[in-house]
């Protein structure tokens, strides 16, 4: 007699930022086929209803969209009360809305550095504040923050990025330490993906087609190629399920040997 098969986050209820496009999109996708209920959160509201309705004609029932600008603390508050009441509660928090911006340290204006700051790292800040207690009645919990390899290897010429995905790192080690001190069974990891197929990519291009420039940026990794959004999706899922019961304040690379080098 066969057993019925349960998805690898089957009850998990997740909170995804940056839903309309991308990670976010992808991660969603695949947590609610694996079992969880989703909430695409992104300041691109009719963006993440459209990706919400996509899930729910496969998944019905499962996605739900909220309207999110993640440097605003008070959209915060709203959207994931929003997403609590919708969802019956939340046990995943997926900090992945990011931008790029700025070139070197003496070429940025002060304007742009703040903006990266604001949208890559005190939304991480904000989102992980204002969702632990929601989390913290429906634990086991995991918050998933999306850095880059960036936040782990310099560049000459990404001052405000590097700068904005090393806090992400360090600021997600903080919060594990912190919820493991408070006894909250909710583990808090980094993950550092390189150059991923997404459409960020459209905007590296400077001039070149989409396929010069993954072709350009495929010479950069030893395994030869340019990542799929399902590789970090399947990362995301792996750290929300509970089968990585036993890790937190990590890092995880999805860089295809980069930092190996």
């Amino acid at each position: 007699m066969t057993k019925e098969r349960k998805g690898r986050v089957e009850g998990k209820m997740a909170f995804v930022t940056g839903g309309a496009q991308g990670l976010g999109k992808a991660s969603a996708i695949m947590l609610a086929r694996e079992g969880a209920k989703v909430t695409l959160a992104d300041i691109n509201e009719k963006g993440a209803q459209a990706v919400a309705d996509e899930i729910n004609a496969n998944y019905p029932g499962m996605a739900f969209a909220a309207g999110l600008d993640v440097t605003r603390e008070d959209h915060w508050k709203d959207a994931l009360a929003e997403a609590n009441k919708a969802m019956g509660g939340i046990n995943v928090l997926f900090n992945n809305a990011g931008i790029g911006g700025g070139t070197t340290v003496e070429d940025t204006d002060f304007e742009t550095f703040k903006k990266v700051q604001a949208v890559d790292v005190d939304s991480v800040f904000l989102g992980c504040k204002y969702a632990i207690p929601y989390m913290v009645p429906h634990a086991p919990g995991s918050i998933i923050n999306t850095s880059s390899i960036a936040g782990l290897i310099a560049g000459h010429n990404m001052a405000a990025y590097n700068a904005a995905k090393a806090g992400v790192w360090l600021l997600s080690k903080s919060v594990a330490l912190h919820c493991a001190k408070r006894g909250y069974r909710i583990r808090s990891n980094s993950i550092h993906p390189t150059f991923i197929d997404t459409p960020i990519l459209d905007g590296m291009a400077r001039g070149m087609s989409k396929e010069e420039l993954v072709r350009k940026l495929a010479k950069q990794v030893p395994l030869g190629v340019v990542g799929d959004p399902d590789d970090v999706a399947y990362c995301v899922l792996y750290l929300a399920s509970d089968e990585s019961k036993f890790i937190t304040g990590s890092e995880i690379k999805i860089d295809g040997g980069i930092s190996a080098m």
